[in-house]
């Protein structure tokens, strides 16, 4: 009887610290996707340096893909210049070991090139935990319809 209590009360106690650990790295992720809009509306190339993996892939809806250099430049140049606010709508985020996969809707005033637009899509974020905390390694837009 005292075995299986024991053996009972250990599956409990992990059940509840897996539960506590995937909690914890939701709001993690949560977090640095809070940094990139904030990165997006208000570029740093130190803060982008050390949110971005070396080998991202950064897809947009009219199927443009660049690479972390190609982003970063993208964002500081003005290039892709987002207005201050950025909306975020259905956030879904989905962890997977070290990998975390995050979906939401996103609704934005541009300023692309001096040309004022808006923007609504579907993004789908990929994170990878690291030493360092979570970092994006991938993304892919895709237009509403």
């Amino acid at each position: 009887m005292i075995r299986k209590l024991l053996i009972f009360s250990c599956l409990v106690i992990s059940t509840t610290f897996c539960y506590a650990q995937k909690a914890n790295a939701e709001k993690e992720v949560n977090e640095a996707v809070d940094k990139l809009i904030g990165l997006m509306i208000h570029p740093d190339s130190l803060g982008l340096d050390k949110l971005l993996l070396n080998n991202l892939s950064y897809g947009h809806s009219s199927g443009k893909v660049q690479t972390k250099q190609e982003f970063m430049h993208s964002l500081l140049s003005g290039e892709s210049d987002f207005l201050d606010d950025i909306t975020l709508g259905d956030p879904k985020t989905i962890i997977q070991g070290n990998t975390a996969l995050v979906r939401h809707k996103l609704m934005a005033q541009t300023n692309d090139k001096g040309v004022r637009g808006s923007v609504n899509l579907y993004i789908l974020l990929i994170w990878s935990k690291e030493k360092e905390g979570w970092k994006l390694l991938g993304r892919q837009a895709v237009k509403v319809l």
